[in-house]
């Protein structure tokens, strides 16, 4: 069995307020959820109105498919355009 999480430091800059960040974040979270299937959650900068950090969380009995499901979701948050990808972190722990 593989565990697979993610940290990621996102930057949102049209945000002008805690209102409108949360929007996004809440927006982003539920789509990568639907359609990547991995628990996700705001973990860090919660008072920032243009920094969120998200961790997502995968679980595989094939690390490959865990490490590439988790960098899709990575790739798709950046493409997605509504935050900019400042960093991230993808750490696998084999059992």
């Amino acid at each position: 069995m593989t565990v697979g999480s993610c940290k990621i430091e996102l930057r949102i800059p049209d945000s002008a307020s805690l209102k409108a960040k949360r929007r996004v974040v809440k927006s982003l979270k539920d789509r990568v959820q639907a359609r990547f299937n991995v628990g996700i959650a705001e973990v860090d900068r919660l008072d920032d109105w243009q920094r969120a950090t998200l961790g997502v969380a995968a679980v595989s009995k094939d690390a490959r498919l865990v490490d590439e499901t988790l960098s899709k979701v990575v790739n798709w948050i950046e493409a997605n355009g509504e935050a900019l990808v400042v960093d991230y972190e993808i750490d696998l722990v084999t059992h």
